[in-house]
C-alpha cells in the first residue's frame, strides 16, 4: 500500500509539473508572439505559406532584386535590420522567414533540407514576380543560398555568403538540437523546458554570435531571437541543424557545378562557424568565388561590416569595386573600436545563428 501510494503520489507531481510547464511555455508562447508580431506577409506557394516582407523595385533602383536568407535560430527581421535601411532606394528586396521559422509555415518534408528551402523561395519569388536575383545568405543561409545557385540558376544573378556554413565539420551539434529533433523525447523537451531554458540565454546567446565584435545595443528588441523558442518552431530549427552535416557532406562536392558570380565575406574570428572550413571551402570549390577575410571579424559581416557586404552586393551587380581595400579598411575600424565596437550605432539581431 505504501508503494502504491507513493507510485501514485509520484505520478501526481509528474502529471502536474508537465501540465504547469506546457501552461507556461503556451503562454509565454503568446506573450512572445504579441512582442513580437509578424511584420510580414504570407504568400501561398503550393499548399502552404511563406512569410516575408517584400520591398518593390523603386524608381531609383541601381542594383537587380536582392533575397535575403536569414540563418539558424533567427529569422527575416536578423537580415532585415542589417539592409532595409542601407540599401533603401536601391532595390527591390526580399527578406523571407524561412520554411518552420519566423512567421512561415514548415511545408513538406522536403523542407527540412537546405534544397526544399531554397525551392521553396523560389516559388515565393515567382509568386512575387522576382525573375531573378543576387541572393544573400547568412550562416545556415548559406547552405540554401549554395543549393539555390546549384538547382535555380536562372533564378541567381549572384551569390553573395556571409560568414556560411557550407561543408563538414568536426564535433557534431549541440545536445538539445538532437534532442528537440527526436519524435516524443524532442516534443516534450520543446513543449516543457526549452522556452523557461531558453530565454536566460538570449542575452548570452546574442552575445556571442558577435565576439570578438560587440553586439548593438538594440539588437535583440529588433530581431526578436525569442521567436525561436517557441515548440514548434525550435523543433524545426533543430531539425535543420541536425540534418545539415549529412546534407552538406553530399552536396559540397556539387558546388563547382555553380556558375553564378559568387562572393564570400567572412571573419577569421568566427567561433560559430569556422572559416578555415566554410569560406575557404567553399572559395575552393565554386568557379571564379572571391574569399573576402576580414581580421578580427567574428560571426556578424552583416551587422559588423554592413558596409563591405554591400559593395559585394554592388561588385556582384557588376560595379567596380575592390572588395579586399574595403577589407582592409574594415580591419582597421574593427582595431579602432576595440572588443567594444561593433562598427554599427545602433542596430539588431537573433539566438544562436549557426
Amino acid at each position: 500500500m505504501i508503494r502504491a501510494a507513493m507510485i501514485d503520489s509520484l505520478l501526481a507531481t509528474v502529471i502536474t509539473f508537465v501540465v504547469f510547464a506546457a501552461g507556461f511555455s503556451a503562454y509565454k508562447t503568446r506573450a512572445i508572439e504579441q512582442a513580437y508580431p509578424n511584420i510580414g506577409e504570407l504568400t501561398d506557394i503550393g499548399g502552404y505559406r511563406l512569410n516575408a516582407v517584400h520591398l518593390p523595385r523603386p524608381a531609383t533602383a541601381d542594383l537587380p532584386p536582392l533575397v535575403f536568407i536569414h540563418g539558424a535560430s533567427g529569422n527575416l527581421r536578423d537580415q532585415f535590420e542589417a539592409f532595409a535601411v542601407p540599401l533603401s532606394g536601391r532595390a527591390e528586396m526580399l527578406f523571407v522567414d524561412r520554411p518552420g521559422h519566423g512567421y512561415s509555415e514548415r511545408g513538406t518534408a522536403e523542407n527540412a533540407l537546405p534544397s526544399g528551402q531554397a525551392d521553396a523561395i523560389a516559388r515565393l519569388m515567382d509568386k512575387r514576380g522576382i525573375k531573378s536575383a543576387i541572393i544573400i545568405g547568412h550562416s545556415f543561409g548559406g547552405a540554401i543560398a549554395a543549393a539555390f545557385g546549384m538547382r535555380h540558376p536562372e533564378k541567381t544573378e549572384g551569390l553573395l555568403f556571409l560568414a556560411p556554413a557550407t561543408h563538414p565539420w568536426p564535433g557534431g551539434v549541440d545536445w538539445y538540437y538532437t534532442l528537440a529533433a527526436m519524435p516524443v523525447l524532442g516534443w516534450l523537451f520543446t513543449h516543457l523546458f526549452v522556452i523557461p531554458l531558453g530565454l536566460r540565454r538570449v542575452e548570452t546567446g546574442t552575445l556571442s554570435i558577435f565576439r570578438p565584435n560587440a553586439r548593438p545595443a538594440d539588437y535583440i528588441v529588433k530581431t526578436a531571437p525569442e521567436l525561436v523558442l517557441r515548440p514548434h518552431t525550435f523543433r524545426n530549427n533543430a531539425t535543420d541543424v541536425v540534418n545539415l552535416f549529412a546534407y552538406v557532406s553530399a552536396h559540397a562536392p556539387r558546388y563547382k557545378e555553380i556558375k553564378a558570380p559568387t562572393v564570400i565575406i567572412t571573419g577569421d574570428s568566427d567561433d560559430v562557424v569556422l572559416e578555415e572550413l566554410h569560406s575557404r571551402g567553399l572559395a575552393r570549390d565554386i568557379p571564379g568565388a572571391e574569399l573576402v577575410t576580414i581580421g578580427n571579424l567574428g560571426h556578424k559581416p552583416d551587422y559588423v561590416t554592413t558596409d563591405v557586404a554591400i559593395a559585394a552586393v554592388e561588385r556582384l551587380a557588376g560595379q567596380p569595386r575592390d572588395l579586399q581595400m574595403l577589407a582592409v579598411q574594415a580591419e582597421v575600424r574593427i582595431a579602432n573600436l576595440g572588443s567594444d565596437g561593433s562598427g554599427r550605432q545602433s542596430s539588431s539581431q537573433a539566438v544562436t545563428t549557426s
